[in-house]
């Protein structure tokens, strides 16, 4: 090991950064940011470690939102290092709490509006206004007072404007006044003095927000029965849809509408976002799918920026459909802006890692087995500073650093490599009760296909051994190809038809890079686990297994070498 030992810190990303800091520097911005990549490339730790700190000095106020924290509430819990919705959770996210989650957030920045004075009650009223029918609602609000009273406001005459203002009286009614003044700050010791007429502008605009909450709450409760008609029948529809995600965007509109230069400059920053596409819907049925909120969210958040421009929004993601496909089901190649990293290459990593983390004969035997991916290099240095290290090198037989990273990857092949590719195995049985009941196109099981004839009965057995068969033969496949597969090459459609490269794309182990266009595995050292796992499972073969495979890898086996990446291409 390196003779100077130092404590693993957080490397600059000069260019990543400023990339990041144009978008946030801007009050207001006509599209939302995708930060993407593969796993352990330092998106969240660039984030919190470098960044989000200075977008939070006044005027600079971020909402930072981590879905993740929906299924591990602690903060220094590890990321996983396949997809969040194929690991096994004691608790899977569920959509009403990572819904909370963002709306909290957003809250908190329009509080912070208020404060300053930038939002006020009639902005309030006139951006609810604008996309929302009111009378009903603020009448139910009135009627709904502590006197129980409508106060004469049952003629229909009556203008939206007076049936606000009295709505917002009835809320200050049913409010503690010390409630207000404690979420606005007023009167603690740290707070400025303020004047009796702000303090009333203040609270009567945090009263105006506490109105249109209820506003939208009313409306969604309305549409509920059909939401939970709409979930029976699996269909869509846009209006309910938007209506569940119609508090988080006039949040955003708000705020988007209200900020100003060198004052308040509000942003939001969703990490994980990918989670909130796979949440589960909890025994109420009153809310629309998670993939249909997700799309919603996205879609409103577009048109905002499209139609008026909204406050800077970052959106990261570990998640391969956000780097192309999700701008094939958006339709349109720029919708968002994309940016894409990949981490350290092997001679910034070098830069940083020998002699202070490593030394160059260790580093040299970790480019070739795990390559510059920052998580594995934490993790690795983590684990020579523990006592499983020590020990190791006091062993008689005079243990080695190769030593350590074989330990290393018999962890990641354990611990990760080996659960996913149940989980694939998993899908590939689906696939063969999917493909019985009729729920696959025909167009995939086209002539020459190596899946073309799935198991028709419906002998567990017999799907276990067809899912293996095929995952093993995609593996291979991928091995043959060196791991790299143009998707936008000729005759790509064969392999992203493949149900074992969707599995894997699925669950995590590969991923879909934006430029260049390829598929591979999400790190080095994971490849080399998945090679691992090819050769486990060819040596578990029965000899007659053995001769299955052979048959089924010369009549019917994959061949995706026409789609190799090029040569002298490196990840």
């Amino acid at each position: 090991m390196a003779a100077n030992r130092r404590a693993w810190r957080t490397i600059p990303r000069p260019l990543l950064e400023t990339v990041l800091n144009n978008h946030a520097q801007h009050h207001t911005v006509p599209q939302p940011l995708f930060l993407h990549g593969p796993r352990g490339v330092g998106k969240t730790t660039l984030i919190l470690n470098r960044l989000l700190d200075s977008w939070n000095n006044p005027p600079h106020f971020t909402a930072y939102v981590d879905l993740a924290r929906a299924v591990h509430p602690d903060p220094l819990h590890p990321s996983p290092w396949t997809s969040w919705a194929f690991n096994t959770l004691p608790d899977p996210p569920k959509l009403a709490s990572l819904r909370s989650l963002i709306e909290l957030s957003l809250e908190e920045l329009v509080r912070n509006g208020v404060r300053l004075g930038c939002i006020g009650p009639h902005q309030v009223f006139s951006t609810l206004n604008k996309w929302h029918g009111l009378n009903a609602a603020l009448r139910r609000i009135i009627s709904q007072s502590k006197d129980g009273a409508s106060g004469g406001f049952g003629d229909a005459k009556v203008p939206v404007s007076v049936l606000w203002s009295r709505a917002v009286f009835s809320m200050g009614s049913r409010l503690n006044g010390g409630e207000i003044d404690r979420v606005l700050g007023i009167g603690d010791d740290k707070g400025r003095a303020l004047t009796v007429e702000e303090k009333s502008y203040f609270r009567e605009a945090l009263l105006s927000l506490r109105v249109a909450k209820e506003v939208i709450g009313i409306h969604e409760k309305w549409r509920a029965n059909a939401v939970a008609d709409l979930n029976r029948s699996g269909g869509y529809s846009r209006s309910l849809a938007n209506s569940a995600t119609d508090w988080a965007c006039l949040l955003v509109e708000l705020l988007s509408a209200n900020a100003e230069l060198d004052h308040f400059q509000p942003k939001l920053v969703i990490n994980n976002i990918d989670i909130l596409r796979n949440a589960i819907l909890t025994d109420d049925d009153s809310m629309v799918s998670a993939s249909m909120f997700h799309d919603s969210f996205l879609w409103r958040l577009v048109a905002l920026g499209a139609n008026e421009r909204s406050l800077p929004i970052i959106l990261v993601t570990s998640d391969s459909y956000y780097s192309y496909q999700i701008t094939f089901d958006f339709g349109y190649p720029e919708i968002f802006i994309s940016r894409e990293t990949f981490g350290w290459t092997t001679q910034e990593a070098e830069m940083h890692m020998v002699t202070d983390y490593f030394s160059k004969s260790e580093w040299e035997v970790i480019v070739k087995l795990l390559g510059p991916c920052q998580r594995h290099l934490s993790e690795l240095y983590a684990l020579t500073q523990s006592t499983y290290y020590h020990k190791i090198m006091e062993d008689d037989g005079g243990g080695t650093f190769e030593d350590v990273l074989d330990a290393y990857l018999a962890h990641l092949q354990v611990s990760v490599v080996n659960p996913a590719m149940e989980r694939v195995l998993a899908l590939l049985q689906k696939f063969i009760v999917d493909a019985q009941s009729g729920k696959i196109a025909k167009d995939r099981f086209r002539f020459g296909a190596p899946w073309r004839h799935p198991p028709r009965s419906k002998s567990s057995k017999l799907h276990e051994e067809w899912a293996k068969l095929q995952l093993i033969d995609f593996i291979q496949s991928m091995v043959n190809c060196k791991f790299g597969v143009n998707y936008f090459g000729d005759y790509f459609l064969e392999f992203l038809d493949d149900p074992a490269a969707t599995a894997m794309l699925e669950v995590g182990l590969l991923y879909t890079q934006r430029d260049p266009s390829y598929i591979r595995p999400i790190s080095r050292g994971i490849q080399r686990c998945l090679v691992r796992w090819l050769v486990q499972e060819k040596m578990r073969m029965s000899f007659l297994q053995s001769i299955q495979y052979t048959w089924h890898r010369l009549i019917r086996g994959r061949s995706y070498r026409h789609l190799m990446k090029e040569a002298g291409y490196k990840f």
